[in-house]
């Protein structure tokens, strides 16, 4: 068996990655899994990438939280993406925690963590890494690649960035651009971590007291952008929180967690703090944040997609207010004044933009239909 392939690898990719920012990184981990058969062709290999908080566990449980993959409800024996037919493979951004290089790593030249030395990226940046692992893995064309919100952007890159090497894009609740609001809420992320005082410039690592509270405050103003008004009303409305003794929940007069709302994003902040490093956070909401593909391609979106001979779904979801429908319409628009063959859909949930995680029958039929006539 190829060592190459399977769970929890890694490669130490030695060819040096210029930067769009100007420097250069003399060498790069990359943290990655692999799932199915490659075919002796090398010709079925997928390109799952992930979001922003997300990993290269797309379809294992996670070594930290022991919760099942973030996609194992997409990808499998016999689920949409189906590893009978296809060669799937998820590695962890550039700049991110769970193994590749970011700044927490190490940088050989002072043998201490890179903290805040580490260079600024870009999603271009993450995608010739993910361009470089794929030379590792003796890969020279993908069947398609994946992604949904930072993913999707990824998706998008791919066929800008190396159009050669993929023959499929699918972008799920992805936009070609971030807007001012979407930098916006990032810049309040960035402010509560750098405001902590275990921040400290970054250089956090040696005594293990990380700015835990800067980065839960940080969570929980990104998780809301990731919901929708319908699904928090639904799930929580007004409700209040019960009490610890059990009873009914009262208001206190104070500033306890009294809604469910507001017990629920606190939840979810501190769990955040136990799998994500605060410094990859700000690293990797700036690539999102200079993230523009028109303007890599003098301004005209377009351009982005002249070169390209893939095929590309998008698909968005009416609840989406992090990256609405009209994100994904001005893609459509684009391939479709490129010439590129582009299909669209916008399937309707409550749950806003987090919907391309949960249950969704229809997009497991879109999925599914895609890639088979991929094949």
């Amino acid at each position: 068996m190829d060592s190459r392939f399977g769970p929890d690898r890694r490669a130490t990719l030695a060819t040096p990655l210029a930067l769009d920012g100007g420097a250069t990184l003399p060498a790069i981990d990359i943290a990655y899994e692999t799932y199915g058969t490659l075919s002796p062709a090398r010709d079925n290999a997928i390109l799952i990438c992930h979001a922003l908080t997300g990993d290269q566990h797309v379809a294992s449980t996670h070594p930290r939280t022991g919760k099942p993959g973030w996609w194992s409800r997409m990808v499998g024996p016999g689920k949409p993406i189906d590893l009978n037919k296809h060669f799937v493979i998820c590695s962890n951004v550039l700049g991110s925690c769970m193994g590749s290089s970011g700044p927490a790593s190490i940088d050989p030249a002072t043998a201490s963590p890179w903290a805040m030395r580490f260079p600024v990226l870009t999603i271009r940046d993450m995608v010739r890494a993910q361009g470089m692992l794929l030379d590792h893995l003796g890969i020279d064309r993908l069947r398609a690649v994946v992604g949904g919100s930072m993913g999707g952007m990824q998706a998008l890159s791919w066929s800008a960035t190396l159009p050669d090497r993929v023959a499929a894009v699918v972008v799920i609740a992805s936009t070609a651009r971030h807007s001012a609001q979407n930098i916006a809420f990032h810049e309040v992320g960035r402010q509560a971590i750098m405001a902590d005082p275990n921040w400290r410039g970054g250089d956090y690592y040696a005594d293990g007291s990380p700015p835990a509270a800067g980065l839960s405050v940080a969570r929980m103003a990104a998780h809301i952008t990731y919901l929708s008004e319908a699904g928090l009303t639904a799930k929580f409305g007004r409700k209040l929180q019960a009490r610890a003794d059990g009873q009914a929940g009262a208001k206190t007069f104070g500033f306890d967690a009294d809604f469910q709302v507001e017990s629920y994003l606190r939840h979810q902040g501190l769990a955040f703090t136990d799998r994500f490093d605060a410094n990859s956070y700000l690293y990797i909401t700036r690539a999102l944040d200079y993230f523009d593909l028109a303007e890599e391609h003098g301004g005209v979106l377009a351009n982005a997609f002249r070169q390209t001979k893939a095929r590309f779904c998008i698909v968005s979801f009416d609840t989406d207010w992090l990256y609405p429908t009209a994100e994904s319409r001005n893609i459509v628009h684009a391939l479709n004044a490129a010439g590129a063959p582009a299909s669209f859909v916008e399937l309707s949930s409550p749950f806003g933009h987090d919907a391309f995680l949960l249950d969704s029958p229809e997009l497991d039929r879109i999925m599914r239909g895609f890639l088979e006539a991929t094949i």
